[in-house]
């Protein structure tokens, strides 16, 4: 699913916003803003340099620039309190709600967030999952950082629902292509989907493929690099080998003669 709405035709395209002493929405469950990753249904990955909170400030920084928005200052009185829904338009897993509420809570903590779903549920187009309420000029603010997320996420994560149940007992492992920045947002979405991280980064798992094997003059001699340069810098850590030929998986298993632990082969 990647099309997610705040809806309405009344005030602001693709924002619904009503009046809070008429619109009632029954709830199965409020999350707190400021929800910490242990709560959380899925948790996302983390990273040594950087987290989920540097990725949101950045993406709000690069919508707000040096002005803040403007056409909300020009347009929408400060303190004007609105209720905006969120509707699926289509089916699919749902993804980024946390993320969401990470982000609602950056811009403005006093906003109410609440759900009727979770991560990793299915919705159905038309369904009303979830509500933000508060001042309509932080509300607006934040919403198409929060919707580009949760679109892409939510993308994400019914793909790889679809291809894990396909693929079931198989797991289902994502890549390191992903939209530069974005690492975190999308393997988290992976897990949500029903998927599993592969290596974070170059730094956290070592994988030989074609260059290398290439530059270091066979696969052999890169094998032994690794071995020496893993006991030199005392690391423990999986080494994962990419080949194409049945040959080169038998000169391997020569050169490891049952006693290597910890690596992996992949064909």
């Amino acid at each position: 699913m990647s099309r997610i709405i705040f809806s309405s035709p009344s005030t602001l395209p693709q924002l619904y916003s009503t009046s809070r002493r008429i619109v009632k929405m029954s709830v199965a469950q409020t999350i707190n803003p400021g929800v910490s990753f242990r709560s959380m249904v899925v948790k996302p990955p983390s990273h040594p340099t950087y987290d989920i909170k540097g990725v949101i400030k950045l993406a709000l920084a690069e919508d707000a620039g040096d002005r803040g928005d403007v056409t909300c200052l020009a347009t929408i009185p400060f303190e004007m309190e609105v209720e905006a829904h969120f509707l699926a338009k289509e089916d699919g897993i749902v993804a980024g709600i946390s993320l969401a509420e990470m982000i609602f809570h950056e811009v403005d903590p006093s906003l109410k967030v609440e759900w009727s779903q979770k991560d990793g549920d299915y919705v159905q187009k038309g369904l009303q999952f979830g509500k933000v309420s508060g001042q309509a000029h932080n509300i607006v603010v934040a919403e198409r950082v929060v919707l580009n997320f949760m679109q892409r996420m939510s993308g994400i994560a019914t793909l790889t629902k679809t291809m894990a149940d396909a693929a079931c007992p198989a797991c289902i492992l994502e890549t390191r292509k992903t939209a530069p920045g974005l690492r975190l947002v999308d393997k988290w979405a992976v897990l949500i989907g029903g998927g599993r991280n592969h290596r974070m980064g170059l730094f956290d798992m070592v994988m030989i493929k074609d260059n290398h094997i290439s530059i270091a003059g066979g696969i052999i001699n890169a094998i032994k690099s690794v071995d020496q340069y893993l006991e030199q810098q005392n690391l423990q850590m999986e080494v994962e080998v990419v080949f194409s030929l049945f040959k080169v998986f038998l000169r391997i298993l020569k050169y490891w003669n049952g006693l290597v632990v910890g690596w992996k082969l992949i064909c």
